[in-house]
């Protein structure tokens, strides 16, 4: 077997493990076969309703070395609600929960000897795509689908690991396909990708496009988007725009839990003034976890995020986010989901 590269020395997402799960509805309820293949390249039909009409949604979620040497799965239930909820919404076949979540597990069980150690993790990739055969059926939902499940042990989603990232504000182009922002579909990432590399081609030290379409605030291309100060914690309210982020909704119950007051509201460009003057600003997503931004481009001007470097409020919710992931905290949540460790 070739040797494979540290996962946290090359970038997020490149490196895979030895194992994962498949399934397929034919005309039918998903079948999976209960136990783990080789990881390997799939076989679908060039006419594949998934190459010609985009029925493709996706998940990605990460299990964590604990302290103990075991693994566990950070917010499997919600995870796999939301995939489920997502297949609907595209009119693939139905997911059954049960099925999803024992795809997952015995992915990572597999693979378990491949987790690093922290701040790695392994990334878990459950994938859903339409493969019936039929280019004509555009106004049609794909009757056969495949489902898999494949995991990448990472490191940091940013290079250069926590640091305080530069944000350009977009205020144009939408960031998801209009009825589906919050499914997570392979269109939204396809519709944002435009303008990152536009961003990112005019100044290499922008790391994420923010958008702020019609002038309200919603989320990055890859995660959702908070304000911060000693008492408040604010982000934009959930609607069909944008992605209904599990680790947003982690970190808002996080805050809470430790005092904070929670606003889910209207995010006016406007107000990053104000908050550049006494507060601060983050990312959060399952590859980013909790990132601290220092610098946001908008309008020609350059706003610096309290000191530019990541904020005492920010990294506070980080670490307790982190210490639940990896076991070093109590879970008063029931975040964490074990699994076996195969012998």
């Amino acid at each position: 077997m070739t040797e494979k590269p540290d996962p946290l020395a090359v970038p997020f997402g490149t490196v895979f493990c030895d194992w994962m799960t498949t399934a397929r509805a034919e005309d039918g309820p998903l079948a999976y076969g209960g136990s783990p293949e080789p990881f390997g390249d799939l076989t679908i039909s060039p006419a594949a309703h998934v190459l010609h009409y985009g029925s493709s949604i996706f998940e990605g979620l990460k299990a964590h070395r604990q302290p103990d040497g075991s693994v566990a799965i950070f917010r499997l239930n919600t995870h796999v609600a939301r995939m489920v909820t997502s297949a609907a919404l595209l009119r693939l076949p139905e997911i059954d929960p049960g099925i999803l979540r024992q795809m997952i597990i015995d992915a990572v069980e597999a693979n378990a000897d491949e987790v690093p150690e922290p701040p790695g993790s392994l990334y878990i990739r459950p994938t859903f795509v339409g493969t019936g055969s039929d280019i004509g059926a555009a106004a049609h939902p794909a009757p056969s689908a495949l489902l898999f499940v494949v995991n990448s042990p990472v490191g940091d989603y940013f290079k250069g690991g926590i640091r305080p990232l530069t944000l350009q504000l977009e205020t144009s182009t939408p960031r998801t396909v209009p009825q589906f922002g919050m499914v997570k579909c392979a269109a939204n990432y396809a519709m944002a990708l435009g303008s990152t590399m536009d961003a990112m081609a005019a100044n290499e030290a922008i790391d994420q496009v923010l958008f702020a379409t019609d002038g309200d605030i919603t989320e990055t291309g890859a995660s959702n988007f908070f304000l911060a100060d000693n008492e408040r914690v604010v982000t934009r309210h959930l609607d069909e725009s944008f992605l209904h982020g599990v680790t947003r909704d982690s970190v808002i119950q996080l805050a809470r839990h430790h005092g904070y007051e929670i606003e889910e509201r209207p995010i006016d460009p406007k107000e990053l003034i104000d908050w550049s003057e006494r507060g601060e600003a983050f990312l959060s997503g399952t590859a980013a976890g909790i990132a601290p931004v220092g610098t946001i481009l908008y309008s020609g001007k350059t706003l610096t995020i309290g000191s530019g470097q990541p904020g005492p409020n920010t990294m506070r919710l980080r670490q307790a986010l982190t210490a639940i992931q990896t076991g070093t905290a109590p879970d008063p949540f029931n975040w964490r989901s074990s699994v076996q460790i195969r012998g």
